[in-house]
C-alpha cells in the first residue's frame, strides 16, 4: 500500500487553497462587473426618462380634452380625442405653416452650403484661424444682437414677411455649423491627390468638385441635416421678421396661446407636429450624422 509523501500533501494543499483564491478573485470580479453593469443600465433608464417624459407628457397633452388639460389633479386615467389635431390642421392652417418652414429651412440649408463649403475648404487648406475664429464669435453671439439692426434693414428694404429675410437670417444658425464640421473633413483629404489632379490640369475648381467634396460627402450630409433641424426649430428671428405669408411652424404655436387663457391640447398637438418630422428624419438618417461627425473627428 502506497503512502502519500509529505511533502506532495503540502504541493496538492496549496495547489488547492491557489485555486480556491482564484475561484473567489473570479466571483468577485463577476460580481462587481455585475453590480458595474446594474449600475450603468439605471443611469442610462433614469436619463432616458428625464429626456422621454417631456414628450411623453406632450403626447398626453394633445390626447386629452381642455377640461382635462386644465385639472388642478393630473388625470392620468381618460378618453383619448383627436379633436386638438383636427382643430390644429384644418383650423389653424398649419399646412401653410410647415410649407413654410420646410421652404425657410431648406433655401437657408443650400445656401449655407454654396457659402460654406468654400469657406470651410479655404480656412482648411490655407490655415486661416482668424476667419475660423471670427465665425465661431459670429455663431456664439446672442441671436437678439442681430435682431435689431436686422430688422431696421429689412423693414427700409420692404423685405418683412418674405423668405428673403428669414433665409438670410437662419444663415447665421447654420452656415457656421456647415463651416466647423467641414474643415475637419476638407483637412483630412490628402493633398497629394490635389497636386496630382493639378499635374494632369484640373483648374482649382475643378479639383474641389471632382476631388475633394465626393471624398468629404459624408460629412455634407451631416452637416446638411444638423443645418435643416437647426433651422426648422429657429424660433426668435421667425417671430419678429415673419408674418402672415411666411409664418412658420415654431410661431405658428402662438395662435394657441390667448392673453386670457392657452389652449393647452392645441398646444400639444402643434408641438407633436412640430417635432415629428424633425423625429422621423433623425431616426432615418442618424446613421449619415454619426458616420459623418465621427469621421470627421478621426484624424490619421
Amino acid at each position: 500500500m502506497s503512502r502519500r509523501e509529505p511533502g506532495a500533501a503540502g504541493n496538492h494543499d496549496a495547489a488547492a487553497a491557489q485555486a480556491r483564491a482564484l475561484d473567489q478573485a473570479a466571483a468577485r470580479a463577476r460580481r462587481a462587473k455585475g453590480w458595474k453593469g446594474a449600475g450603468i443600465a439605471l443611469l442610462i433608464v433614469l436619463v432616458l426618462l428625464v429626456m422621454l417624459f417631456p414628450f411623453y407628457w406632450m403626447i398626453l397633452t394633445s390626447l386629452r380634452s381642455q377640461v382635462d388639460n386644465t385639472s388642478a389633479v393630473p388625470v392620468w386615467i381618460f378618453q383619448p380625442t383627436l379633436d386638438n389635431y383636427r382643430n390644429v390642421i384644418a383650423g389653424n392652417n398649419f399646412l401653410r405653416f410647415t410649407w413654410n418652414s420646410f421652404v425657410i429651412a431648406s433655401l437657408s440649408t443650400g445656401l449655407g452650403l454654396v457659402l460654406g463649403l468654400p469657406a470651410a475648404y479655404s480656412i482648411a487648406r490655407y490655415k486661416q484661424n482668424g476667419l475660423a475664429l471670427a465665425i465661431l464669435v459670429a455663431r456664439l453671439t446672442p441671436y437678439i444682437t442681430y435682431l435689431v439692426p436686422w430688422y431696421i434693414a429689412f423693414r427700409a428694404l420692404k423685405l418683412i414677411d418674405t423668405y428673403v429675410a428669414l433665409t438670410m437670417t437662419h444663415l447665421i444658425v447654420g452656415m457656421p455649423l456647415i463651416i466647423w464640421i467641414m474643415i475637419s473633413f476638407f483637412e483630412e483629404v490628402p493633398i497629394e491627390l490635389e497636386q496630382a489632379a493639378y499635374v494632369d490640369g484640373a483648374s482649382k475648381l475643378g479639383t474641389f468638385f471632382r476631388i475633394v467634396l465626393p471624398l468629404s460627402m459624408p460629412g455634407v450630409v451631416a452637416a446638411s441635416i444638423l443645418a435643416f433641424i437647426f433651422s426648422w426649430n429657429q424660433f426668435l428671428f421667425s417671430l419678429v421678421l415673419s408674418g402672415p405669408t411666411t409664418k412658420p411652424v415654431p410661431v405658428a404655436v402662438f395662435n394657441f396661446i390667448s392673453y386670457g387663457s392657452i389652449d393647452f391640447g392645441g398646444l400639444g398637438a402643434a408641438a407633436v407636429l412640430i417635432t415629428l418630422p424633425v423625429i422621423l428624419l433623425t431616426l432615418v438618417i442618424q446613421r449619415y450624422i454619426v458616420s459623418g461627425l465621427t469621421m470627421g473627428a478621426v484624424k490619421g
